[in-house]
């Protein structure tokens, strides 16, 4: 099995928290890693964090050729020139270029699956991609699927685990309650369960978010939740997912961090993202589900004020790599018995 990674904004956190990732995943791990990006940013970060790497590192991959040893650099996508400013449009540009690629090779089936570094929405679009709005939506288009959506996951140091998959990702609060309808949120429910699965869970139990204060209070505080959510929920239920709500967010979250629910559904960004991050703010990860391929990435973005300090905490990354190990063999285990 074959994993992409992508360096990201190579001005922020993402060649140090690869190459520190790598340092101490590679060694006892049996996958093979293919590094999208440049060159001489990705050596630099090996050579200073990871040294053990520094010989298996410098392997180079080209398109529809396996890694001669388990870890290659990809000769593919841009360079990017030594001292750029922090968000440098260059380094967007090269670091959605580098996506693109390792996407088109995860699509063709050439690679298992990706694990994207972050990158700065702001550099891309400054880049000339005016349309662009997240590497989760890039990539979907990519693969040509309609059907996904944004899984964030992780557990505390009691290993009790969140994950939370969203019905809108990358919108201004005031559009939230427009876009809140039964197919998305249907979706989500439907992602959030085959999620469950795939990660080996038995039980696979969905609690589903009201969108506005205490569930919308019977409709006295919104009408969303009594006219929307609610039935959507109960026609999933009736067929047969084991899910619930809509239910206040301000419990939800605290019953599935205790093992209620295996999953939540979350209706916006921040009311998702916000107790993910207080309860593993370092090791949490992102999941895009519907994907043909397995796609992870660390839960935190480019990190421009300790970029190039030697401080950046790698265990997101660490965790977005093993996950994105754990789902890929399930996934081809399951195409194998098909």
């Amino acid at each position: 099995m074959t994993l992409a990674i992508t360096l990201g904004d190579v001005t922020g956190i993402g060649p140090e928290v690869t190459a520190k990732a790598l340092g101490l995943v590679w060694p006892d791990d049996s996958t093979n890693y293919v590094v999208f990006g440049d060159r001489s940013h990705w050596l630099e970060a090996v050579d200073r964090y990871a040294p053990e790497l520094s010989e298996a590192a410098r392997e180079v991959w080209r398109p529809g050729m396996n890694p001669r040893g388990r870890l290659a650099w990809a000769e593919v996508g841009p360079s990017v020139p030594p001292g750029l400013a922090k968000g440098d449009s260059i380094a967007g540009g090269a670091a959605l270029a580098w996506v693109r690629a390792a996407s088109q090779a995860c699509t063709e089936g050439i690679l298992d699956g990706l694990i994207t570094a972050p990158l700065s929405k702001e550099s891309v679009v400054r880049a000339g991609h005016e349309g662009f709005t997240g590497q989760t939506e890039f990539i979907a288009a990519i693969a040509g699927t309609e059907r996904f959506a944004m899984m964030l996951l992780g557990h505390d140091d009691r290993d009790r685990w969140l994950r939370v998959a969203l019905v809108t990702t990358h919108l201004p609060l005031r559009e939230v309650a427009d876009a809140i309808e039964p197919s998305g949120i249907r979706q989500s429910i439907e992602l959030a369960v085959e999620a469950c699965d795939l990660l080996g869970l038995s039980r696979g139990r969905v609690g589903v978010c009201g969108l506005n204060p205490h569930a919308g209070e019977g409709g006295l505080l919104g009408t969303e939740d009594r006219d929307i959510i609610a039935p959507t929920v109960q026609k999933a239920r009736l067929d047969g997912m084991d899910v619930q709500g809509p239910l206040a967010a301000d419990t939800l979250f605290h019953q599935a961090l205790h093992g209620a629910y295996d999953a939540v559904v979350a209706q916006y960004h921040d009311q998702g993202l916000g107790p993910l991050k207080l309860v593993a703010f370092d090791s949490g990860v992102n999941w895009t589900l519907g994907l043909p391929f397995v796609r992870t990435s660390p839960d935190h973005g480019t990190a421009y004020d300790i970029a190039g300090k030697g401080t950046a905490n790698p265990s997101s990354m660490v965790s977005a790599i093993r996950l994105a190990g754990t789902v890929a063999r399930r996934m081809q285990t399951r195409r194998a018995i098909r």
